[in-house]
């Protein structure tokens, strides 16, 4: 217990001080910030040239709270970690009111703000907008709310830009292999293909721009034959997202990330054409090399992505087609997806440390055999509505087909949209419920949070040709704590029951000890506040109790996480995501 202990300290520190909103200060005379203030920070774009000029817009909600603070606004240069704090850019740490530790730091209580300029015209910290210099890379503006003495961050609001040389297009075939620098923006109009072995290797803090309205939709596509090798920080993700200005993005801009594999699907044929891309060999998929590597991801974030080509047939925002166990994702979201977040054709490829944002679709989509494992994820549907939180399938041409769709998943958390009186479907299909399998599904689906999701808890179709799969142990669900999913079905909301939350078909394999499913109010920290969520449990939240299944100690599961959902104490999505609502930054 005593390691436990000491390890989950390790991780809160590796995450920062930021992390520790709501938690109560050590020293007596320092109140707790209330867990109910809200923060986020922007520029008015992604991309700058030296010599240009960015305004710095917030938006904070106080909750109400009286009590002081000391306030920080800084530009954080992530390539040589140097910090600049305003008003005066200087290194020397001041607040924002330009008063250094010598001089006194001036505390203030929190103010509401919607949209307010910090640094630009009529700024509330500097007049005008703050100069940018030959610094290239990826940077960060940090605002910082701290205690009264200025010396412990409470909470920490980050948003990331880029100075760059200029903007190069890519070609439409990368044949050999190349790097993208930070200090340039890369643009991509049509398919970008990377094959002939290749190996497209991205720097940390690197922004792909796709065109909106290209023919055919601009895609960045690895092939069979091609690795892409894309491994971004904490500090410095690689952001691939829609050229629009802030405010006018909308899903579909691009097409999204796709990576093929030569590692066995369950078709007869062992190899298809991706989804949404016409037929072709460097457009196929499959094999029988269950090693095979389609490269790595570590922080990418994907954004506006997701085009409709034929109906039923699009490309989302992270694809894999046939990706095997070499292939390394961790650490990735997907932000405004017109399809789904994140889909598996097939292949075993392993992922971690998922979030998806705002998409219209399914989060979690497998078919055609995927046989990975799948931990820590988070998918928060605002008042657009979504789709389904996992829709898993076998195969829809041949229920029974082997390899067998079997995925492990454990510690997901999935929070939808709060709003009574919305429409009471999802974004394109009537029954939505958060976990959702059909067609012969196997697979592990364990500890998983459902909030406020559209129609129901857990359920599916095709119930018959899964029924063998419960029976022999190749289908189990163990750990679901649900609250107020189906709270938008008119004219009646659905009940927090085990009948109102579970389709009828699946209701006698739910209505069992063996599953843990249990209806309870999560207590949630701030799951709702859209463009500045904390999805982590408070005190004496059901997430946290004792007896939940544990995910087997493989060298890939993480047994440290014996809670339900994706979040204990530390906040893994801090700095590299994310959450603006795209309304909110809109000038």
């Amino acid at each position: 217990m005593q390691n436990k202990f000491l390890i989950g300290l390790a991780l809160l520190a590796s995450y920062g001080a930021g992390s520790i909103l709501g938690q109560t200060n050590t020293a007596d005379d320092e109140p707790e910030i209330r867990s109910g203030v809200a923060m986020w920070v922007w520029t008015d774009k992604y991309i700058y040239s030296p010599g240009e000029k960015a305004t710095i817009r917030w938006t904070i909600k106080n909750a109400e709270d009286p009590n002081q603070y000391t306030l920080f606004l800084l530009r954080q240069d992530n390539q040589d970690g140097k910090r600049y704090y305003l008003p005066s850019a200087g290194e020397a740490a001041t607040d924002i009111f330009n008063k250094s530790a010598s001089d006194g730091y001036q505390t203030s209580t929190l103010p509401n703000a919607e949209k307010e300029i910090l640094v630009g015209e009529g700024g509330r910290v500097a007049s005008v907008p703050l100069s940018l210099f030959e610094d290239y890379g990826m940077h960060t503006i940090i605002a910082q709310i701290r205690d009264r003495t200025g010396t412990r961050v409470l909470k920490s609001a980050y948003f990331k830009f880029g100075i760059v040389r200029g903007t190069e297009q890519l070609p439409n075939v990368i044949s050999s292999s190349r790097t993208l620098t930070n200090d340039r923006a890369y643009r991509i109009s049509g398919i970008v293909q990377v094959n002939n072995n290749a190996v497209l290797t991205v720097q940390p803090g690197t922004f792909i721009i796709g065109t909106p309205g290209s023919q055919p939709p601009s895609v960045l596509l690895v092939s069979t034959s091609g690795r892409l090798v894309a491994e971004g920080t904490r500090s410095r993700p690689i952001i691939m997202t829609s050229s629009q200005p802030f405010g006018q993005r909308q899903r579909g801009d691009w097409g999204g990330l796709i990576m093929l594999g030569k590692a066995r699907l369950n078709d007869p044929s062992g190899s298809l054409f991706i989804e949404g891309l016409p037929d072709s060999p460097d457009n196929r998929y499959g094999g029988t090399d269950d090693d095979h590597n389609c490269g790595s991801l570590r922080y990418v974030r994907v954004e506006f992505a997701g085009s409709l080509l034929r109906p039923n047939e699009e490309t989302n925002s992270f694809t894999w087609g046939g990706c095997g166990k070499a292939t390394k994702t961790e650490f990735l979201q997907a932000s405004y997806g017109l399809d789904d977040s994140f889909e598996w054709f097939g292949g075993n490829n392993d992922a971690k440390y998922l979030v998806g944002t705002y998409g219209a679709d399914d989060y979690i989509d497998t078919q055609i055999g995927y046989r990975g494992r799948i931990q820590y994820v988070v998918a928060v549907a605002n008042s657009d509505l979504s789709n389904r939180g996992i829709e898993a399938d076998n195969y829809e041409r041949d229920f029974a087909a082997r390899p067998l769709g079997k995925s492990g998943m454990y510690n997901f958390t999935f929070v939808g949209n709060a709003h009574l009186g919305s429409a009471s479907r999802g974004y394109d299909e009537a029954d939505s419920p958060c976990i959702y399998t059909r067609r012969g599904a196997g697979g592990i689906y364990n500890n998983m949070l459902c909030l406020n999701w559209t129609t129901r808890t857990y359920g599916g179709a095709d119930f018959a040709s899964i029924q063998p799969n419960m029976a022999n142990g190749d289908y189990s669900i163990s750990g679901v704590v649900s609250w107020d999913n189906g709270r938008n079905v008119t004219p009646t909301p659905r009940a927090n029951t085990l009948a109102d939350q579970v389709l009828p078909a699946f209701l006698p394999y739910a209505d069992n000890a063996a599953r843990k499913i249990v209806f309870a109010n999560p207590n949630l920290r701030r799951p709702i506040e859209y463009s500045d969520p904390d999805f982590r449990p408070r005190t004496g939240s059901p997430v946290l109790r004792t007896g939940w299944t544990l995910s087997p100690d493989d060298g890939f599961f993480d047994q440290f996480a014996d809670y339900v959902g994706a979040f204990n104490l530390v906040d893994w999505t801090e700095e590299w995501t994310v959450f603006i609502q795209e309304q909110d930054m809109k000038p």
